[in-house]
């Protein structure tokens, strides 16, 4: 499905309820399998959730999870702790490319037995699940924070925990984090003191309702409609937290840069245009937040100004080499971009070729990303459709702001 995106809005005011992060409740749908006695609210319809909760709750040896990252980090983990279940844990093509060895070597410390049935270091694997008796287990500290996350969520289930010593600077702080609270939210006891992080053993917890906080990286797309929106443009997004466990929340002091004011009511934010942006280049470090990035480039490419983004390595390795993709595709619009492994330059311009159509690579944020530039020319999005991975209302909701979108 290809749409065609075009908008004659000159004022925006609405409402927009988004569900819960994606994040937050994958990694709840997990400690719900560890502990039953869990119940969710306000969890994600992504389609990345809807595969991880299948997979937590079905009994098929082999598992796909399609291209959903996140869930294969944390099914390697889960299964690997389930005594008497054989599972091999397979995926997309894309996915097969996504290494998964740091992970699979952690887990081999602490005793776990893992194979690869394909390509050395990469799914599909092979879980023979078994009781974990080891605690200690050392790997890189700039990995995805996702592999990390995988190994302190089954923590409390092991007899010992988890003694996890982190090499080198750490990345993506945050979703750790995030992980950790989560974990303390149900009385299980952590530390994270330089680059040590403990979880100790808890074989059960109390019954609790666990709420999910709305996603951060969806309202990502709300907070670059309003920065290219006219001054007095005002959008409010349920249900979120000023003392948020997500990274992305960093958005509401990023944004502020490119006039975009963010104020906290009744478990909303309001995003409200207040000027016209006098900065000519946005410089920011998002090695805590690298899922916008994205986003916060797109939004300078609108805006005519520049940008240059670090700590972006780990976008290397997500649904597709989101750095050249972005490369790739605003130079289609008369961008001028460029890239290495880990940063990305934007040098300002003031020209946008007019519906350009916009390749996806199966990825989500590349759809929603690029989506708000409508706002000032028309554009096509190819295979509209991936948002669902995150964000199936996405489209919906772009209408009831008054994007007008029709079917290419």
């Amino acid at each position: 499905m290809n749409l065609l995106l075009q908008s004659a809005i000159s004022d925006i005011q609405n409402t927009i309820k988004i569900t819960g992060s994606k994040s937050e409740t994958n990694r709840l749908l997990l400690l719900q399998a560890l502990f039953p006695v869990i119940s969710l609210a306000n969890t994600s319809n992504s389609d990345d959730s809807e595969v991880m909760q299948k997979a937590l709750n079905g009994n098929d040896e082999i598992v796909d999870i399609h291209h959903a990252g996140t869930a294969m980090r944390f099914l390697t983990a889960f299964f690997a702790i389930q005594e008497n279940r054989t599972v091999t844990l397979t995926g997309s093509p894309r996915m097969k490319e996504r290494p998964i060895k740091i992970l699979v070597e952690a887990l081999r410390q602490l005793g776990a037995k893992i194979e690869y049935v394909e390509n050395e270091g990469f799914p599909p694997i092979k879980i023979t699940g078994q009781k974990l008796v080891n605690s200690y287990v050392s790997m890189p500290a700039n990995v995805s924070s996702q592999y990390i996350s995988a190994l302190l969520l089954i923590a409390p289930k092991l007899e010992n925990g988890i003694e996890l010593n982190l090499e080198g600077a750490i990345t993506s702080v945050p979703y750790i984090k995030m992980t950790l609270a989560l974990l303390n939210d149900l009385a299980i006891k952590t530390s994270f003191e330089g680059n040590l992080i403990k979880v100790y053993p808890k074989q059960e917890v109390e019954t609790k309702v666990m709420t999910v906080e709305s996603d951060w990286s969806s309202a990502s797309y709300f907070y670059s409609i309003v920065a290219m929106a006219n001054v007095g443009t005002a959008i409010r997004l349920s249900s979120y937290k000023e003392k948020s466990l997500q990274g992305d929340s960093s958005l509401a002091i990023i944004y502020k840069e490119l006039g975009v004011e963010t104020t906290f009511e009744n478990n909303s934010i309001i995003l409200k245009k207040k000027a016209y942006t006098s900065i000519q280049n946005l410089n920011w470090d998002l090695n805590s937040s690298p899922d916008i990035a994205q986003t916060i480039v797109v939004t300078c490419f609108g805006l005519g100004i520049g940008c240059h983004l670090t700590g972006l390595h780990t976008l290397k390795i997500k649904e597709t080499d989101r750095l050249e993709a972005l490369k790739t595709e605003l130079t289609k619009l008369g961008a001028n971009i460029t890239v290495t492994d880990k940063c990305l330059t934007l040098i300002a311009t003031n020209h946008i070729r007019p519906t350009i159509a916009i390749a996806t690579y199966n990825d989500h944020r590349m759809a929603m990303a690029f989506a708000p530039l409508a706002l000032k020319v028309p554009i096509v999005i190819d295979n509209a459709e991936v948002v669902s991975k995150s964000y199936p209302d996405f489209w919906e909701d772009m209408k009831k702001l008054g994007f007008e979108i029709v079917e290419k």
